[in-house]
């Protein structure tokens, strides 16, 4: 007879993106920072018994260079090279443990390398680039099934709960050229979109689901709100050397982020799947929580989201790469105070990506032997 968990794994893993914290990373932009669930977003977790262990890693790459303001391109910044260009990798090392065969918590410890290439940060006469690369970040939480797994294999819905710790380095500096005395070079932070950390402490709130629809095919959905009380974090961005109009962004704010996503999910076979869905990654204008002053670029994307899996026993490997639909960079409260000081119209701009590629890799340790189900429902997933 074959087990329960045997039997929800073939039945999560039609979920291809398998909502590793890598795939609920937000898209690829200058104005969205790398950033996952703390709990871990994985379904997989409602597979875990009491004293389970579930360890793996995430890596997401994106190359940002495309800018704009609102919803509108800036075609002529890639034509006449002088797009800002962000590479930005990152490495999510999480475990997962279950506490029981509902409750389950998770600790992730992220590390970035980021690579930012411009001529405006460089004295406007020559591109030059500056990086950063280190520990990010580090989430802890806990989540809930709230339907027994046994009882109901077709559907059930997760919520979480999180703390962002601001362990990433949020002063990270490089070498500016041309921008110090007559024209030297002299180092500076770096831009805020490749700052390892945010400085500040956060929490999130996080929910998943999956839902059986037919033989095979499943629905699914999943997202978080990071809630980043702190306002700003002290660190100049020397923009205010730019223009004086920027002099109210002249510190680093520290912003909320978002992303949700749903899609549909088939079964391939027995160890592959793939699914099809969307995904809307966001830095609101706004914090929910905490003041609004200091520089952030706000931004979102809307993004359609292929994904493919395999797993084979405890073993699981998941791709997916969302491709950006629709990108926007709305008015931001700097842009809107200057705006109404100027009397002149202000929208600053970002750089996003086409695409992101999202890649990740776990093994789950089980404790012991795990449930038999019950014969009515173990062919649930056949």
């Amino acid at each position: 007879m074959k087990t329960l968990h045997v039997k929800l794994f073939l039945g999560c893993i039609l979920f291809a993106l398998s909502f590793k914290p890598s795939t609920l990373n937000a898209q690829g932009c200058v104005a969205i920072r790398h950033f996952s669930s703390c709990v871990g977003n994985s379904l997989e977790n409602n597979l875990l018994g009491k004293g389970d262990l579930q360890v793996g890693m995430n890596y997401r790459y994106f190359k940002s260079f495309r800018h704009f303001r609102g919803t509108e391109e800036e075609a002529d910044r890639v034509a006449n090279n002088t797009e800002v260009i962000n590479h930005s990798h990152a490495w999510d090392f999480f475990l997962t443990y279950g506490i029981s065969d509902r409750l389950y918590t998770s600790i992730t410890i992220p590390t970035v390398i980021n690579a930012r290439s411009s001529l405006y940060e460089h004295g406007r006469n020559e591109r030059n680039s500056t990086f950063s690369r280190g520990l990010a970040d580090i989430r802890a939480g806990i989540g809930y099934w709230l339907l027994d797994p046994s009882l109901s294999p077709n559907r059930n819905i997760a919520v979480g709960l999180g703390l962002k710790l601001p362990t990433g380095n949020y002063n990270a500096t490089d070498v500016f050229y041309n921008v110090g005395p007559e024209g030297s070079p002299e180092a500076r932070p770096v831009d805020q979109s490749i700052q390892p950390g945010d400085g500040g402490f956060g929490f999130t709130v996080d929910f998943q689901f999956y839902q059986k629809i037919t033989t095979g095919l499943f629905a699914y959905g999943g997202g978080f709100y990071l809630f980043n009380p702190r306002e700003t974090n002290g660190i100049r961005t020397f923009r205010e050397t730019l223009s004086p109009i920027l002099e109210n962004e002249a510190i680093m704010a520290v912003p909320d982020q978002y992303s949700v996503r749903t899609g549909l999910s088939y079964s391939l076979s027995d160890v592959i799947s793939a699914s099809m869905g969307a995904r809307f990654d966001a830095v609101p204008v706004k914090d929910l929580i905490g003041g609004n002053e200091g520089f952030r670029r706000p931004g979102n994307v809307l993004s359609l989201e292929p994904g493919i899996a395999y797993m084979h026993q405890n073993f699981t490997l998941n791709l997916n790469v969302p491709l950006a639909l629709r990108r926007d960079r709305p008015q931001s409260v700097t842009d809107r105070q200057t705006e109404i000081s100027t009397g002149t119209p202000r929208n600053g701009d970002a750089a996003f990506a086409d695409y992101l590629i999202n890649f990740g890799i776990s093994y789950r340790f089980p404790k012991s032997r795990t449930l038999e189900i019950d014969p009515s429902i173990r062919n649930t997933f056949n």
